[in-house]
């Protein structure tokens, strides 16, 4: 299994979730880039960026690793479109971006400037790129555009921009300055099994993904179950922060799985059953 760099750090969750997937079926498929390029048609360079989290893969490309995972195509170009959308709202384009070097006194100012370059698509391809739109992937891109939403409504709460403090970053009117501020969720770790499966009373979820930034009874289940495991994750406060990625990368460490410190469907299997089922040692 390779060991994959760390995705760059200003990606959006959505980008970072699709090139984690993209990640785990080009493991499990157990090609080399090589390989992959022979089989999609698209060159090992190319599934470089992809994979490295620097650009964002077409979606026939998408499609293609699906079908070599064993994943299910519509799931994962409904997360595509979602990542296409943060990627453009990011960057203002969805397609590759070249650097320009600037001259002269501008250099100091601008190093680089960007400039849509369309991939060109594998060669017996048609040149009309297609656009998915079936009902089935409407449908699933639109639960994960809400779920993704949501998540960024509970980080505007939770995390206010850095060198910004709670205040400035939520003002409040002079009138509600005498009210007492409503509390902070409290969770509990209340362990129980159930099928062989560990739960803490926060949540049942076994695929929700989880990354830096999140908030909310899913990460409060993911905590207590990392400390069930002997891995403390800070507070149990529901807050997916430096405490908790570390010890989730920990984990992920022990149990075989890429370091990502992303928690998805294969580290929630680790954490619900438990270090019995772990094939690499601990230490």
């Amino acid at each position: 299994m390779p060991r994959w760099k760390e995705l760059p750090t200003e990606l959006d969750p959505p980008v970072r979730q699709l090139a984690v997937r993209l990640r785990r079926l080009k493991d499990h498929s157990g090609l080399t880039m090589r390989q992959l390029a022979a089989k999609t048609g698209y060159s090992a360079k190319s599934w470089e960026r992809y994979l490295g989290g620097r650009t964002l893969p077409p979606p026939e490309a998408v499609e293609a690793m699906a079908r070599i995972g064993g994943d299910d195509p519509t799931r994962l170009l409904a997360l595509h479109e979602i990542a296409t959308d943060a990627w453009g709202g990011r960057r203002g384009a969805t397609s590759v971006t070249k650097a320009t070097p600037a001259t002269g006194p501008a250099k100091a100012a601008e190093a680089t400037v960007a400039v849509q370059v369309p991939e060109s698509p594998p060669a017996g391809t048609k040149k009309t790129r297609r656009r998915v739109r079936s009902p089935r992937v409407a449908l699933v891109a639109g639960a994960v555009t809400l779920m993704v939403a949501l998540s960024a409504a509970v980080l505007v709460v939770v995390r206010p921009p850095d060198g910004v403090s709670r205040a400035a970053a939520a003002p409040v009117a002079p009138s509600a300055a005498a009210s007492p501020s409503p509390s902070k969720p409290t969770y509990t770790c209340r362990m129980e099994r159930i099928d062989g499966h560990w739960y803490a009373g926060n949540s049942r979820t076994q695929d929700a993904l989880l990354a830096d930034g999140f908030a909310g009874p899913k990460v409060a289940e993911a905590q207590c179950l990392l400390r069930r495991a002997g891995i403390s994750p800070g507070k149990i406060d529901g807050i997916y922060g430096p405490l908790t990625q570390r010890a989730v990368q920990i984990i992920q460490k022990r149990a075989g799985l890429p370091k990502d410190g992303l928690v998805g469907p294969h580290t929630w299997k680790a954490l619900r059953v438990g270090p019995h089922t772990w094939k690499v040692p601990q230490g």
